[in-house]
């Protein structure tokens, strides 16, 4: 994919990054067909290094493992993206436990080809052991779940490159981002979707390609 076509990406991830799911006070629009539709989007043509536009921003996760967020963290991966912080408590927890239930509607070998990333909105408050703590009570502390965190400035770049940067925490936008990373296949999903229907889509996006 040659650069602007990542700089498309970015731009359509911005641009379909309206909440939903949100935190008090913030208004949702209604959009069913959305919620529900489980295909993946169609890849989009031409190859570009995909390193360069998601970059290599050092992170941390809940353990305390230093990542870098293309190389360590995205590539060959299907990938299940959501941003929180911790002291949210009203979206946040309901999102996580909605991707729980997602992971179970799975099952546990189909789960197991997906990463779940979860990235904070708040890196300053969010320091790897009160990351842990979060994923310890909604309950998803487990293998192929990440919570990130870091440093401001590199946390800030990833959020950018996935549409997700904004003022102060409570603005993120609860939209899910799914995506199949090797075949360039992303695909935005509302949190009040069924879990079956994300767990349908995330399945299509784990199988591989005709002809491939």
């Amino acid at each position: 994919m040659r650069s602007v076509d990542w700089l498309a990406l970015g731009a359509c991830l911005w641009i379909l990054s309206s909440v939903a799911f949100a935190h008090e006070g913030h208004k949702t629009e209604p959009d069913s067909a959305q919620a529900a539709d489980p295909r993946p989007v169609t890849p989009t043509a031409g190859t570009h290094d995909a390193q360069a536009y998601f970059t290599d921003s050092l992170v941390k996760d809940q353990n305390g493992r230093t990542l870098r967020f293309y190389s360590d963290v995205l590539k060959d991966k299907v990938v299940m993206l959501n941003v929180i912080f911790t002291h949210c408590n009203d979206a946040c927890p309901l999102i996580t436990r909605k991707l729980r239930e997602v992971r179970e509607a799975m099952g546990e070998e189909q789960a197991s080809k997906v990463t779940f990333i979860s990235l904070s909105s708040d890196p300053t408050n969010d320091t790897p052991q009160v990351l842990k703590e979060f994923a310890q009570k909604q309950g998803v502390d487990g293998p192929n779940w990440l919570f990130l965190t870091g440093d401001k400035a590199q946390m800030d770049l990833v959020l950018a490159r996935l549409g997700h940067l904004i003022p102060s925490p409570e603005q993120h936008s609860t939209q899910l981002i799914a995506g199949d990373v090797a075949n360039k296949r992303w695909s935005k999903i509302r949190p009040d979707a069924p879990a079956q229907a994300i767990a349908q889509r995330l399945q299509l996006l784990s199988q591989p390609l005709a002809g491939r």
